[in-house]
């Protein structure tokens, strides 16, 4: 399994959420790339954010918002050498 480019972008999208607070959300508009326009789409069928074009991150949407940008943190920390 690898990371492939919808889910890319679907991670790419869950970034964008600020998490350190719950009344703010997104909103992803029409003229937005068609891979952001289909990835909250996505978001949205599996429960993870309020509105087909965004909204606010849902209970499970925001602890996977979390994962996402500690494994970005993670991932472009230096490895000592």
């Amino acid at each position: 399994m690898h990371y492939h480019q919808a889910l890319m972008d679907e991670l790419n999208l869950l970034l964008h959420f600020d998490l350190d607070t719950t009344r703010q959300g997104i909103k992803v508009h029409h003229d937005a790339s068609p891979g952001m326009v289909q990835a909250a789409s996505r978001l949205h069928d599996k429960g993870l954010i309020t509105q087909v074009d965004g909204g606010y991150l849902t209970e499970l949407g925001r602890e996977t918002a979390e994962h996402a940008q500690m494994l970005l943190g993670l991932l472009k920390e230096k490895v000592p050498s």
